[in-house]
């Protein structure tokens, strides 16, 4: 694994591909992984590079308090997409899996041989047959969509209670929700904006029902912008 040279653009686009669909080089949160492959680049990554590239801002945000992040730092090789496999090996995978799958349901025959005559028995044979295909089915995990969601939410001025604020923020509990980490972020003239994290499940949380929950603290906040959004 690893996206090779960091300081050329073939390695700038390896990493702008992986961060397509992440915030982080691991996790849901700023870590040590993160810091070393900042420290790895020579300079931002260019505009057409933008998911590299936004990432790169949003860890250089973290300049002052990065010996803190969680993780420990492992050599650069260590972090990275997957090598890809061997195209042989990767085919014989996928046939044998294939198989495999044709075998699993051949293992129920939901209509039995064209010479089975069709007596009651073999009615009720099917139905059973077809009661267990169905279960079969049912047992299959569904995938669950999940995203993460970075979020700016800005006060009235200088003198709100930003650790107020947060609590605020905090305090909405939904399913599918999880909330991540925080920092306060200046934004001119003594005014500190909040800049949290958060995960939720595409299909339950939704930002315009962020939005309306937490500009619905009205005494702190004053707007919230989506600051990153990513598929997970």
């Amino acid at each position: 694994m690893g996206f090779g040279d960091l300081k050329s653009h073939a390695g700038l686009k390896v990493l702008n591909d992986y961060l397509a669909d992440k915030s982080y080089i691991e996790g849901y949160v700023p870590s040590q992984a993160d810091v070393v492959v900042f420290e790895a680049l020579s300079s931002p990554p260019s505009s057409d590079l933008f998911h590299a590239l936004r990432w790169y801002n949003h860890i250089r945000s973290y300049e002052k308090e990065k010996s803190s992040l969680p993780g420990v730092k492992k050599p650069l090789g260590k972090y990275g997409p997957a090598e890809i496999e061997d195209t042989t090996a990767a085919e014989s995978k996928a046939a044998a899996a294939a198989a495999a799958a044709e075998d699993d349901d051949d293992d129920i025959d939901l209509f039995g041989s064209d010479e089975e005559e069709e007596s009651e028995e073999a009615k009720r044979i099917k139905e059973e047959r077809l009661a267990q295909y169905e279960a079969k089915k049912s047992k299959k995990p569904a995938l669950i969509a999940k995203s993460s969601i970075l979020l700016d939410v800005k006060p009235w001025d200088d003198e709100t209670d930003m650790a107020k604020l947060e609590e605020c923020v905090r305090s909405i509990n939904l399913d599918g929700l999880v909330w991540g980490s925080s920092k306060l972020v200046p934004v001119g003239y003594g005014i500190k904006k909040l800049q949290i994290q958060c995960v939720v499940e595409d299909d339950k949380v939704g930002t315009d029902q962020l939005e309306e929950l937490i500009t619905g603290f009205e005494d702190f906040v004053q707007s919230m912008d989506v600051a990153a959004f990513n598929k997970i």
